[in-house]
């Protein structure tokens, strides 16, 4: 998969989800006390909202959850392709930069599947998201980059794999 494509899919995906979803107010990260229980506050809402649309669409295609304190994500992604589900596991830990640095979602059994991927099962997103990112912070957040990073990252990459025999559905 080239980067221009790449990148046609990230607009693609982006067209009516920055309407869509609400922006987040608090400039805030895990180091700042109250501010990032607020920040905090604002991810849930705003992922919460994700999840009603991509319900009401009926392309529900993630769930997610936190440590108590927010730093720590897990939960399960997936992709339907040839009507055949392929599902990863999926993690990120907010960074101590975040929100001016963009979270980077781990897919660890995909790690040295694809040359779209850094160690540790990292999604590459360097090229077409992080830019998107820079330009929105500290207004992106949690959801954002779940539906504008990691959801054409799987629309790019996953029938590519399905394609060269790498992923077997679950």
């Amino acid at each position: 998969i080239n980067a221009e494509y790449m990148g046609i899919i990230i607009m693609e995906a982006g067209t009516g989800i920055l309407e869509k979803l609400p922006l987040l107010k608090t400039n805030a990260g895990p180091k700042d006390g109250e501010k990032w229980k607020e920040r905090l506050k604002e991810e849930y809402k705003v992922l919460i909202e994700y999840i009603k649309q991509t319900k009401a669409q009926d392309n529900e295609w993630f769930k997610i959850v936190s440590n108590k304190e927010g730093t720590k994500w897990t939960g399960k992604c997936w992709y339907i392709s040839n009507m055949i589900k392929y599902e990863f596991d999926m993690q990120f830990e907010i960074p101590a930069t975040y929100p001016q640095s963009p979270i980077e979602i781990e897919l660890p059994e995909l790690d040295g599947k694809t040359s779209k991927m850094y160690r540790g099962g990292k999604i590459c997103l360097d090229i077409h998201f992080a830019p998107l990112w820079a330009s929105k912070a500290p207004t992106f957040g949690v959801a954002h980059a779940l539906a504008l990073a990691l959801g054409p990252w799987l629309a790019a990459e996953v029938p590519y794999l399905v394609e060269a025999g790498v992923v077997k559905p679950k």
